[in-house]
């Protein structure tokens, strides 16, 4: 099994993982109630996607 011969500096290690970090998810509001929600997803407070009445939701109920 291979070994190391020289410490890896701060500066490569950190050069390696610069792929690693994580980014915040992209957040639109909902054309109809306003509310935050992500893209290409069916508002939850709603129930719309596109303009259009997809699910329905307590308050239709």
């Amino acid at each position: 099994m291979g070994l190391p011969k020289r410490k890896v500096s701060k500066s490569r290690r950190d050069k390696r993982r610069t792929g690693k970090r994580l980014t915040a998810p992209s957040i639109s509001t909902c054309p109809d109630c306003g509310e935050p929600v992500l893209p290409h997803h069916v508002c939850s407070s709603c129930g719309s996607y596109k303009g259009r009445k997809v699910v329905k939701t307590k308050e239709d109920e």
